[in-house]
This record gives C-alpha cells, sequence and structure tokens, in this order.
C-alpha cells in the first residue's frame, strides 16, 4: 500500500521542521510545504508545493484534493485565525489544527487574560484598554503607587511573535502605549486594542503541550532567546532603536526568536506536573466544556517565579502551535512517528500515545537580515535589519560548506534563476547541530554558521552560553 500523503502549512523554519519530522516516518511518502521556502524542497521526500504559489486557504484546499493529501498539518497562527481548520473540516479533509473559535486564545490576548483569570489559572495582575487616553492614565497610576514596578505592554492582536513590549519606566510605557495605539502603530490593527501586565519578576518557559480534544500530553521544552541583541549589545540596541525611530533607545526589541536549545535546563518533572495541573489541564478543559475543538500543539508562555521555596508559574500568553525557533530544537529530537502521532490526536487516542525522544543536546542559532546601507537614487538607506525594516533578495553562500550532521532549516529563502538560495525575510536559516552535551552541540552549530554568508547577517552570540 502506498505510504501517506502530507501537506504542511507554514513559510518558515518551523514548516522546515514539521515536514523533516513526517519525512521520518516510515509510513509517509510524500510531504508538501505550503507556501513553503527554498528549504522545503532540500528534505528527503519533501518539495514545496507548486513552487510558492499557494499561499490562501482556497488554493491550499484545493492543492489538498487535487494531490490525494491524507493528513494537512497547520503551523502559524495566522492561517489558525483565519479558519483554515474549519475549512478543510468542512470538506472532509484531514487536517490538524485548533478550530478558528478556539485560535482566539492566540488571537486576543485580552479575551485569553479574561478566559483564564475567570478559571482561576494564574495570570499577572492586567487591565484591557481600547482608549489610549485611558491606557496612558492607568499607566500614570501605575507608577505613583507602585514605585521600584514595571509594566508589560501587549498588543490584543497577531503580531508575529512581536507584539510584546517589556517597559523600564514610566516614560517607555508611555511611549509604548503611543507607539502601538495612535502613531506610528507599530503592530498594525493587532494594537486596536491593548493588554496591559504588571511585570513579573523571575524566569521565562515555553511550556508545550499536544492536545487530542479530551487528552492533553506534554512535550518536550526548549529554551528560548526572544530579544534581537544579547545584553550587553548596547551600541548595537541603541543603534538599531535610532535607525528605527523608536525614542526608547535601551529598549531591546522583541522578535519571533532568535534561537534556544532543548532539552530546557531546569524544566524537571516536578515543575512540569505543576504546569500540567494548575495551567494545562484547567485551561483545555475549559475549551471543552465552552464546544471548542482543539486537536494539535499548544505552548504556553509562563513566568516562573519563587517564592518560598515553591516555583509558582504565571501564564503571560498562550499560542496555538509550535514556536519557531522551538520547533526547530525540539522536533528533531522526536522519536516517536509523527504520523502516528497525528492520526492520535485526530482520533482522539493521545492517551495511547507514549512519546519517545532523543536526550542528545539540541542548539539553533538564527542567521537574520541585519543592518546594510545600500544606494538608492538619493543618496544611500539604511535599513536596521530584523526585526525591523530589512533588505531581503540578497544571495546566501556556505550552505555547501555545513557539515553533513547539522540541520539547517530555512526561515525566508527563495531560489533565484540561477539555482541560488536569496533571502526573503527578518529571519533567514535556523541552523541546528546536537552534541551529547550542551557545550559540544553549541560548539559545533557556532562553528557551523560562520561558514554562512549574506550582506547583512546577524546572530546572537550567546545562544546557550549562560547554561554552560
Amino acid at each position: 500500500m502506498a505510504g501517506a500523503r502530507i501537506l504542511v502549512v507554514d513559510a518558515g523554519g518551523r514548516g522546515n521542521a514539521i515536514a523533516h519530522a513526517f519525512s521520518r516516518s516510515p509510513s509517509v511518502e510524500k510531504v508538501f510545504v505550503a507556501p513553503g521556502n527554498a528549504g522545503s524542497s532540500l528534505l528527503q521526500k519533501c518539495s514545496q508545493a507548486d513552487g510558492a504559489q499557494i499561499k490562501s486557504i482556497d488554493e491550499m484546499l484545493s492543492f489538498a484534493e487535487r494531490n490525494r493529501i491524507d493528513l494537512t498539518f497547520v503551523g502559524p497562527e495566522g492561517y489558525l485565525s483565519a479558519g483554515i481548520v474549519d475549512a478543510f473540516e468542512e470538506r472532509g479533509l484531514d487536517i490538524v489544527g485548533p478550530e478558528r473559535r478556539a485560535a482566539l486564545l492566540e488571537g486576543s490576548k485580552c479575551w485569553t487574560k479574561d478566559l483564564l483569570s475567570e478559571i482561576g489559572v494564574p495570570v499577572p495582575p492586567y487591565r484591557n484598554f481600547d482608549d489610549p487616553d485611558e491606557a496612558k492614565e492607568f499607566v500614570d497610576q501605575f507608577y505613583d503607587t507602585h514605585p521600584g514596578e514595571n509594566l508589560v505592554i501587549k498588543a490584543d492582536g497577531l503580531a508575529a511573535g512581536k507584539g510584546s513590549v517589556v517597559c523600564s519606566s514610566r516614560d517607555e510605557a508611555l511611549s509604548t502605549v503611543e507607539r502601538i495605539m495612535v502613531e506610528p502603530r507599530i503592530f498594525g490593527d493587532a494594537g486596536n486594542r491593548i493588554e496591559i501586565e504588571r511585570r513579573l519578576e523571575g524566569r521565562e518557559l515555553m511550556f508545550f503541550a499536544i492536545a487530542d480534544g479530551k487528552n492533553i500530553l506534554p512535550l518536550e521544552s526548549a529554551m528560548d532567546y526572544k530579544q534581537a541583541f544579547a545584553p550587553d549589545e548596547i551600541t548595537a540596541i541603541r543603534l538599531f532603536n535610532r535607525l528605527s525611530g523608536n525614542p526608547n533607545l535601551e529598549n531591546n526589541p522583541n522578535t519571533g526568536g532568535m534561537g534556544g536549545f532543548s532539552p530546557h535546563p531546569w524544566l524537571d518533572d516536578d515543575l512540569r506536573e505543576t504546569i500540567m495541573s494548575r495551567i494545562a489541564r484547567p485551561t483545555m478543559r475549559r475549551i471543552y466544556d465552552m464546544g471548542l475543538r482543539y486537536r494539535g500543539f499548544i505552548y504556553f508562555g509562563l513566568m516562573i517565579m519563587e517564592r518560598d521555596g515553591e516555583r509558582e508559574p504565571y501564564v503571560l500568553e498562550i499560542n496555538v502551535r509550535l514556536g519557531d525557533p522551538e520547533a526547530e530544537v525540539i522536533l528533531p529530537r522526536l522519536r516517536t512517528d509523527m504520523y502516528r502521532l497525528s492520526r492520535a490526536v485526530l482520533d482522539q487516542r493521545l492517551n495511547e500515545i507514549e512519546l519517545e525522544w532523543n536526550p542528545e543536546y539540541h542548539l539553533g542559532v538564527c542567521a537574520v537580515s541585519g543592518r546594510v546601507v545600500k544606494p538608492v537614487s538619493s543618496g544611500s538607506e539604511e535599513r536596521p535589519g530584523y526585526p525591523g525594516a530589512h533588505y531581503t533578495n540578497i544571495p546566501i553562500r556556505g550552505l555547501d560548506k555545513v557539515d553533513p550532521d547539522v540541520l539547517v532549516y530555512h526561515n525566508g529563502t527563495a531560489f533565484g534563476d540561477s539555482g541560488k538560495i536569496y533571502t526573503t525575510g527578518g529571519r533567514v536559516l535556523t541552523l541546528v547541530a546536537k552534541g551529547s552535551s550542551l557545550a559540544e552541540a553549541r560548539s559545533k552549530a557556532y562553528d557551523n554558521i560562520r561558514r554562512i554568508r549574506f550582506n547583512g547577517m546577524r546572530y546572537r552570540k550567546d545562544i546557550g552560553l549562560d547554561y554552560l
């Protein structure tokens, strides 16, 4: 009997990692990725669906029917919030991911915080606002009555993982409200409404799980590096903000993720069970009780606070999919058959699955489109680079120099007419190396990423360094 035909919906490195996981299944014959990127065609059994021409939900539906797709797996939040799962299910096609209504867990931070607060899941003290003047008044009142404390301000809607601003002063918080809600509206319509919460001090943890509508299983996790620069890159941070027009020169901007490693250094069995019992199971139970269909990955962005020797988790946000770049360091460790796991999700049989993992460390470093000066008709134009304005269509060199046992997942690439690979986005490549220790994986990753070149290429030099 012929093997299964899979469609992975994703354009970035997470999609490469998901496709790679499916390709390792002996039950899978072919994996298509849409929209995909150049890397989608460089993985065994995998190809980019119709040469990256498929981008809309209707086009993906048509492709799935024409190509006899047995199972579709959705990576990014945008398609989930747009209702791709609902559309596929209406046509009788098997698809893994939450329905549109359940995707609101990520699509609205304000709605989610209200839901979690209502059922007693621990969250930071917060308020929601749709009026910038009221939000600024609240900021002033907070700083008047809470000396020494600070705020985090979040765009309510989807902002590609960059919609959260951690503030360190009253002026920065007031400026952030202005920049999100009034001018220049840095997150677009996602900032029509904001959530303002007290900034907690502790250790951040991204906690991943998979759910089938009845059961939820914890996954292995990863230490993620969200800020664009290492903390000691003060000059680079200030230059980025000056070029981006951000008056908060000391703000180290959030990104979708600059790298990470797995296994997580301090997520042990006791903390995992605390999170499952206090957060993951109650949240999903509430979703099920509301009649919402949730079948797929989920991750909880947490702050772990220490009190009287106890570790207390608080939910900062929920995302309705795997993270990127966390997927790139978690999924290569998955020994359980990805196709069998996905079928168990659709059949609500996760209770019959025992997840197995490669114990080796996997460390990933993201190469991004950094600062570049280019000539234009009026002279020259300097762009600050990811996560701000950046140049694309820049040729990439050195991919053939990477060791065979090192994974290169493509985030934003495309083939040019000459067959060369060019940049197409802010995050360009995530290079993943493994080793018996974190130090070994880290050394191999950095040794290999130094072999790759493109104009403006930048990456953080400190991934994993603080845990050696």
